[in-house]
């Protein structure tokens, strides 16, 4: 299967790691690097270090609202779009494209924690535990049918790194489950 990939944080970068192992990943989309530290240094993002690691083509446009961006994304024929922690929501043109839509890994047990930080917000609100969806994108901010769902208990011991990274590993065995059937 043809996969175009779309991340950011280091959530993303661990999901993308193993997904390329399992599936024909052709292109990567990320956020434009940043400017970070005392130092205000560009710096890329988690998936595009992991991305170039992996000799898989990246692209960072500013938007994806715009036409030509919407053409390159779709001379990648992809099959699938495979969302993880990207950043921006995708307009309809992109949703479109793939013949097998775009699905999103999303760390949190929707709809409780729609939006940003839901695994901070999860372990703050004393949640006994925290999972990840794996959802067919629709228009809209984590919307869209729930396709499987992963739980795992939030113990005394988690951070949101922690957590997190293991949520990374949940949605990384989902997704690439998911798309073998």
């Amino acid at each position: 299967m043809r996969v175009v990939f779309m991340g950011t944080p280091a959530f993303a970068a661990s999901i993308l790691e193993d997904l390329a192992q399992q599936h024909e990943v052709v292109a990567v989309y990320t956020r434009p690097d940043a400017v970070r530290g005392r130092g205000r240094k560009l710096v890329p993002s988690p998936v595009k270090l992991a991305a170039e690691g992996l000799g898989i083509p990246v692209l960072t446009p500013k938007t994806l609202r715009d036409e030509a961006a919407q053409c390159e994304l779709a001379s990648f024929a992809p099959d699938v779009i495979c969302v993880a922690a990207y950043g921006a929501i995708l307009p309809k043109e992109v949703l479109d494209i793939p013949r097998f839509g775009c699905l999103n890994v999303h760390a949190s047990l929707l709809p409780r924690w729609r939006g940003a930080a839901p695994v901070a917000r999860a372990i703050e609100s004393g949640d006994a535990e925290s999972g990840v969806v794996l959802m067919k994108m629709e228009l809209g901010l984590d919307t869209g049918p729930m396709i499987r769902t992963v739980r795992t208990p939030i113990t005394q011991e988690d951070t949101s790194d922690t957590l997190m990274m293991r949520l990374a590993e949940l949605g990384a065995e989902l997704l690439v489950e998911s798309l073998r059937t």
